[in-house]
């Protein structure tokens, strides 16, 4: 099965019919077999016969979920490395959803009844929890960004599981932090040749540090009057100091690293990558000079 999915809001929704929760900087598992990876989780499984449960891995470090931390284990299919590394590591099963118990499937039924059936089930353990769910959202948006949280997802209290639909019924409202970058290359959609995608960079020890490839926001008029800014300024090669992955680099047509964009993110990955990075406007008020005179765009 599929997990459900929410979809990305502006607003956090009022009223009584909304729930709200922390959105936990980690990764979905339903419908993956994570046995090997996380050997931690695996006396979960014991506890009730048929239980699908909906939750996120998530690494702690200090107290915070750190992605970073989380990416380390996530690939790994060596059971031995896996013992250790959770030995040193641990992760945590934060469960938010119960969507099948003991044969019966429970995905027609409204959130606030699976919700009540997951608090019965007691899940408290050494390696997994249920978070607390609240009614004030805004409440809760403030204090997670107080806490450099990764935001909040609202949940309809009537809405069933949908596995694997974007609902409208689960909204998600993250933190996302905004920062300056310089196009380096660009990448048309598939099958077409308007904007599908730019390539970014920032200041980095020899030149620009290639950062991410960005295509969401670039649809419509956006792409298109970023790719008239672009089309003047292509060049050979790569003006990115190191190298891009080949499933970026491929396709791209490289341009002097002249036009500077702001980008929303999730922060990065381990790997110094943004993560699900969103194109919000071009800055024309500061040139690539100016990024590489300061790093805080």
């Amino acid at each position: 099965m599929r997990p459900m999915l929410a979809t990305l809001t502006e607003t956090v929704p009022p009223g009584p019919e909304w729930v709200h929760e922390v959105k936990w900087d980690g990764m979905r598992i339903l419908g993956r077999d994570v046995t090997v990876a996380f050997p931690e989780l695996v006396p979960l499984a014991d506890l009730f016969d048929d239980m699908l449960l909906d939750g996120e891995v998530v690494s702690f470090v200090d107290g915070r979920p750190s992605f970073a931390a989380l990416a380390d284990r996530m690939h790994v299919a060596d059971a031995r490395k896996a013992a250790r590394a959770a030995a040193a590591r641990p992760v945590t099963f934060v469960v938010f959803d119960v969507v099948r118990l003991l044969g019966q499937d429970l995905t027609t039924q409204p959130w606030s009844a699976r919700r009540a059936l997951l608090e019965q089930l007691d899940l408290e353990g050494p390696r997994w929890q249920v978070p607390a769910t609240h009614d004030d959202g805004e409440g809760l948006l403030a204090a997670t960004a107080e806490q450099g949280l990764e935001g909040i997802v609202s949940k309809r209290r009537s809405s069933p599981y949908a596995p694997g639909r974007r609902s409208p019924d689960w909204l998600k409202r993250p933190h996302r932090d905004t920062l300056s970058v310089v196009v380096g290359g660009w990448r048309p959609e598939t099958g077409g040749n308007r904007l599908g995608s730019v390539l970014v960079g920032r200041p980095g020890e020899g030149g620009w540090e290639f950062v991410g490839r960005v295509g969401a926001g670039l649809a419509g008029r956006a792409g298109a009057g970023l790719l008239t800014r672009l089309r003047p300024l292509e060049r050979a090669a790569s003006p990115f100091a190191g190298p891009v992955p080949r499933e970026d680099a491929e396709g791209t047509t490289w341009i002097e690293p002249e036009v500077v964009l702001d980008v929303a993110s999730l922060g990065r990955s381990g790997g110094g990558r943004l993560r699900q990075p969103s194109y919000q406007r071009v800055r024309s008020d500061l040139t690539a000079a100016d990024l590489l005179e300061t790093t805080d765009g």
